[in-house]
């Protein structure tokens, strides 16, 4: 029995790739020194999986920014914009997923959405009708050549043809279908070249096939990959699913000449119902995803060799895998050096799931003495509970009623009173809560943190922050104000720092997109509220201005999903003590004076089913009252607000109407505005503040920019429901890139209101 995975994370221990990108787009290093970490980087993961005893190893899962674009740029998926720059390889690469503004031109990056029920955000590729679609790239070429000369038994993975087609955007007249016939001759081209270099098994990932799929997607399948396997020459082909089951098209998959194909036994419900119906066909090998490449927490063996027997049964052959890459997850445990080891004991990360692998191939292989010790001391670990239970937070959560979950009176009241109180214009501005955090600024948490100053010291030094946002924002003429958030570090680490039932890493980064990591807490407990989170802040900051500014707060549902959750309880149940110690903050905001309260759920899509037939039953059906019972105790002037972005709203608009806030702030620059005709078509009765601008390209916006895509907007909203914003916090950015983008945005504003004036 061999073992693989689906992908490792290819930041580094020590975020080595991020940091060394970063410097290349400020101009610190070089292309070539750039592409040397990188180069070091792939060696040092490649041996590691070597090492720990994996016999296939993973190629191609690295990336600079993207693996989506990086498929798009190997076959010349580069939309003429960004060809037009004139720029070197790299810079157009880079120019894609970030933008560019400078000497050669200006244009936007392209769209980037959530990947399928992840954090990860992924570059949304774009078809134009007269594409030369082929293949021109050599990275998957080239870092087979590498692995080869390390003599490693090399597995390239590529995002499969299908999966790349549905993902894509069409910008023309011709269809997705239209692209099928050339974008299979580019796959195949490659094949011919893998098979020249002596690659023996080629990964092509096809998560879409997890999905709600028509018959016509099927028939697109089947004819891509009939295509394709006529021509696979020497190279095994590997057809890997994660993310869920292949219940409808386990047959059409099974028929096919594949060699291999990957199915997912843990978020995949259905997948060993459905191979213990249907068998698995004798002549290919069943890669079993039973190691977690999404949560953190140990495996436990009796429970997986229980699972991988039943499998056995039914298929000859086996590969252990991962359920999915594990990007998804931290690199290593042995840098949380502080962290107690009654919780480390609980951890596996990266490099420790691949040991797991290696112990299951031993424990279905042998019986040796020293296996039979690891299998106890793994018993033993699941033998107790971790998490001691706290009864008043069970009690409150057990006392909830209906009546906890609504909020009195209805929504159209609310607005009309709350017009009357806030005397906003049309088109009123704000941001979206974060303002650029410094070098000086994370100094400040960091010596803080680390007793290098006082209290007193890091207060002072945050209301000065706090003092000088507000007077920029006043000065640039917003309406509603935020007050910066310079003490935190994360939307969702900050508050779970706070909370009871958390715990904290570290190093345990987890990439987001690009350069952008996170370091999510892990819920080990039942959480509650110690004491109040914000409201020292957000009162002092009021205090400084006539202008509302708004109480920001991040929601139950993004802080469960941004978060490694437990395994032992339902996470509905864990999202409602969420939700309760989050209402706690938001009565007591209220109660000091903040009349706008933004409760973001940015990560609100991120745990949908992937099947529609699972939204409402396994998951909106709580998410949405969590958030509900967040905000139902206030006061009716008290405004609600909240933020979603990155992710396909379209399907779900009217829950999220459901959620019943006051007003609704979107991502909509980067993929132009496709929520409008969504929010239009449900009659969408929240205000809404579309993001006119993107905060994750470091280009400024014109004026006239903004201006166009209000009157966009305006042509889908009436006047009364739309607010102006960016689609997104702004720490990431620079103070320059921020004021310059806001006076745009606010003088756009102003000169759409006179025209609507002037009518």
């Amino acid at each position: 029995m061999e073992t693989t995975i689906i992908g490792f994370p290819r930041i580094g221990a020590q975020r080595e790739l991020k940091f060394v990108t970063e410097k290349y787009f400020r101009g610190k290093v070089s292309i070539d020194s750039l592409n040397e970490t990188a180069c070091n980087l792939r060696k040092k993961h490649w041996l590691l999986q070597k090492n720990s005893g994996l016999n296939l190893i993973p190629v191609n899962d690295f990336s600079l920014y993207d693996t989506t674009l990086d498929t798009a740029v190997l076959f010349n998926v580069i939309p003429r914009r960004y060809h037009r720059l004139g720029l070197n390889p790299l810079d157009t690469y880079f120019a894609m997923a970030r933008g560019y503004q400078g000497v050669h031109g200006d244009v936007k990056a392209l769209a980037m959405k959530k990947w399928f029920n992840t954090n990860y955000h992924y570059m949304v590729p774009e078809l134009e009708d007269d594409m030369n679609i082929k293949l021109t790239g050599t990275k998957i070429i080239d870092e087979c050549k590498e692995a080869l000369a390390l003599k490693l038994l090399a597995k390239p993975v590529i995002l499969g043809p299908f999966t790349f087609l549905q993902l894509a955007r069409c910008t023309g007249k011709k269809t997705k279908r239209d692209f099928a016939d050339v974008l299979t001759n580019a796959y195949k081209e490659l094949l011919t070249v893998l098979e020249k270099l002596g690659i023996t098994w080629l990964s092509v990932e096809e998560p879409l096939l997890v999905t709600d799929l028509s018959q016509e997607d099927l028939s697109l399948f089947a004819d891509i990959y009939r295509d394709i396997l006529q021509n696979k020459q020497g190279v095994q082909i590997l057809c890997q699913t994660y993310f869920g089951d292949v219940r409808d098209c386990y047959h059409i998959l099974t028929a096919l000449d594949f060699d291999g194909i990957g199915l997912d036994f843990l978020e995949g419900k259905e997948t060993l119902s459905t191979l213990c119906a249907n068998g698995f066909p004798e002549d290919k090998i069943l890669f079993a995803g039973v190691v977690n490449g999404k949560n953190i927490w140990r495996n436990n063996y009796t429970a997986t060799l229980t699972l991988l027997k039943k499998i056995q049964s039914k298929a000859r052959y086996i590969v252990l895998n991962s359920s999915c890459s594990l990007l998804h997850v931290p690199f290593t445990i042995t840098q949380e050096i502080h962290l107690n080891k009654k919780y480390l004991l609980h951890f596996s990360f990266a490099e420790e799931k691949l040991q797991e692998l290696s112990d299951l191939k031993k424990l279905m292989d042998s019986t040796e003495p020293k296996m039979e010790k690891i299998y106890k001391n793994n018993v033993a670990l699941f033998a107790v509970p971790h998490a001691v239970p706290d009864a008043m937070v069970q009690k409150r959560v057990a006392c909830l009623t209906k009546k906890d979950f609504t909020r009195h009176p209805g929504f159209t009241e609310r607005e009309n009173l709350q017009k009357k109180t806030f005397h906003f214009p049309l088109l009123p501005t704000t941001t979206i809560g974060s303002f650029p955090q410094t070098l000086a600024v994370r100094k400040n948490r960091a010596d803080y943190r680390n007793n290098k100053i006082s209290l007193e010291t890091y207060k002072n030094f945050n209301k000065k922050q706090i003092a000088a946002c507000i007077a920029l924002q006043e000065k640039i003429g917003l309406d509603v104000l935020v007050h910066g958030e310079f003490e935190r570090n994360d939307m969702v680490e900050y508050f779970g720092e706070h909370l009871n039932g958390f715990i904290f890493t570290e190093n345990a980064w987890v990439q987001s997109y690009g350069t952008r990591c996170v370091k999510p807490p892990i819920i080990w407990s039942d959480v509650s509220r110690r004491k109040s989170i914000t409201v020292e802040w957000s009162t002092y900051a009021q205090q400084l201005t006539n202008k509302p500014v708004k109480g920001m707060l991040t929601g139950p549902v993004t802080i469960l999903n941004w978060s490694f959750p437990r395994e032992d309880i339902a996470l509905r149940e864990s999202t409602i003590q969420i939700a309760l110690a989050i209402r706690d903050e938001v009565l007591d905001l209220e109660k000091h004076g903040i009349r706008i309260i933004q409760i973001d759920e940015a990560a609100l899509r991120e745990k949908l089913p992937l099947r529609k037939a699972d939204w409402h039953t396994n998951y909106l059906d709580w998410a949405i009252p969590a958030f509900r019972l967040v905000h139902s105790g206030v006061k009716v002037e008290t405004q609600i607000h909240t933020h979603m972005c990155y992710s396909e709203f379209n399907d779900i608009i009217k829950d999220i109407d459901n959620m019943d806030a006051d007003v609704i702030t979107f991502e909509a620059s980067r993929s132009d505005f496709t929520v409008l005709d969504a929010l239009q078509a449900a009659e969408f009765r929240t205000e809404v503040g579309p993001g006119v601008y993107d905060i994750h390209s470091p280009r400024v916006p014109s004026e006239l920019e903004i201006e166009k895509s209000l009157k966009v907007m305006l042509t889908k909203i009436v006047p009364q429901k739309l607010w102006v914003n960016p689609d997104c916090g702004l720490k990431t950015r620079s103070i320059i890139e921020t004021k310059a983008s806001l006076e745009h945005l606010v003088s756009a504003a102003i000169q759409v209101r006179k025209t609507m004036d002037s009518k």
